[in-house]
């Protein structure tokens, strides 16, 4: 008998402005519905605060102005995905988490390098799921670790 070695990933599926982004359930820690932010001053446009979540202070970026989208008001759909970045709870407001599904990894492909726009410089692939197109996000390009650390930094000299 021989070992199969699964290549099935889970992942998360999420909408912004009508397309369908995907991230692997291992990064994320948890799914919220919205909740009030607090403002930060000084601090990078597409962060939009932070949420005091199970005790800990967790900064919360929207995916939206993150990818240069327009921005919109939040709506029941509205969820923060929180995810672990270099040992520090991050949540990302999009504007519904809709699905988890298991995609067999052999599927992924590399990004078209017809897609432009500001969103392409954060993916790392995509993935055809029956009639969806789904947009693999690589979150460690999403985040900008200096604002994050200078963050983390301030909260630490209080």
């Amino acid at each position: 008998m021989s070992d199969v070695v699964s290549t099935e990933e889970k992942l998360i599926i999420f909408e912004l402005k009508g397309k369908e982004y995907a991230i692997s359930v291992n990064e994320v820690m948890s799914i919220e519905k919205n909740m009030h932010i607090t403002r930060i001053p000084n601090i990078a446009p597409f962060v939009k605060g932070v949420i005091n979540l199970r005790g800990v202070v967790t900064p919360i970026i929207d995916l939206r102005l993150r990818f240069n989208l327009e921005e919109i008001p939040y709506t029941d759909s509205t969820r923060i995905i929180i995810i672990m970045l270099e040992d520090m709870e991050v949540g990302i407001i999009v504007d519904s988490a809709n699905d988890v599904v298991d995609v067999d990894t052999s599927l992924y492909e590399p990004a078209p390098e017809t897609i432009n726009g500001d969103e392409v410089d954060y993916i790392k692939g995509v993935v055809k799921l029956d009639k969806r197109l789904l947009i693999l996000v690589d979150l460690e390009k999403v985040f900008d670790r200096n604002i994050l650390r200078n963050y983390a930094n301030t909260k630490s000299d209080e």
